[in-house]
Formats: structure tokens, sequence, C-alpha cells
């Protein structure tokens, strides 16, 4: 039987197959993958560089038609790895909107919804794990 989704592929030099990785990864996998950078405040608060976007983050567009552009995430589309942020929409022939779906490394976190309590937990864990270790 032949699987869809090889779980030991490390890397590799040629673009289809990279583009292969991305397009059969599972959900759990996408969502890693569907993260922005953080703004210089909140990289010094939460000590880290990119987090996963999530629904009701505010971002803002670092490049493209709508650069320097700030709203707050919509939608996260894993399928297809895009954002849906609110208030970016294009005038379509007919004269109806439609909003734009945008590629996420192309923006910066401004602040995070932190609804979710889980969102920055296993980052405490491994703080925890690490200095338990290090005191032995």
């Amino acid at each position: 039987m032949n699987q869809k989704f090889n779980t030991s592929w490390k890397a590799s030099k040629r673009p289809g197959k990279q583009r292969k990785y991305l397009a059969k990864a599972p959900l759990h996998i996408k969502q890693k993958l569907v993260a922005a950078h953080l703004s210089k405040e909140l990289r010094e608060k939460y000590k880290r560089r990119r987090v996963s976007l999530r629904k009701g983050d505010t971002v803002k567009i670092m490049a493209g038609k709508f650069k320097d552009k700030t709203g707050k995430v919509t939608k996260v589309l894993l399928k297809t790895s895009k954002i849906l942020v609110e208030g970016i929409q294009v005038k379509k022939q007919d004269g109806s909107k439609s909003d734009v779906k945008l590629v996420p490394c192309k923006m910066q976190i401004i602040q995070l919804n932190l609804d979710d309590k889980k969102r920055f937990k296993e980052r405490k864990q491994t703080s925890s794990v690490r200095s338990t270790t290090n005191k032995k």
C-alpha cells in the first residue's frame, strides 16, 4: 500500500518534492506551517520569533498590493495555507467585493488573540523541563 504522506521525509533540493510535501501534509502539520513573524515587542515578551496564526490575531501585511494595511484574521484556511484578513477585499468585475486570500509568511503579528489558554502552554512546559534538567 502506498502512503499519501511520508513522515520520515526530511528535505529535498527539488522544488517539486517540496511542493508535494506541503500539498499532501496532514492538517496538524499544516497548522504549524501557517505561521507569521511576531512584532519586536511581542518577540521580546514571548521569546519566540514566529507563531502559528489563529482567528482573531491582528496582523500587518508586509508585502504585496496591500502592504502596510492592518486587520484581524477572520479565517485560517489550512487546506490551502492561506489567511483571510478583515477589510482586505478586491472589487470584482460585476461590482461585488471578494475577500483576498493572503500568504501568511508575508504578514507580521501585531497583537495576539490569547483566548485559548493552551496557545503558549507547550512553550512553558519545555522551558520548565529545561530548568529541571539544568539543576542536576
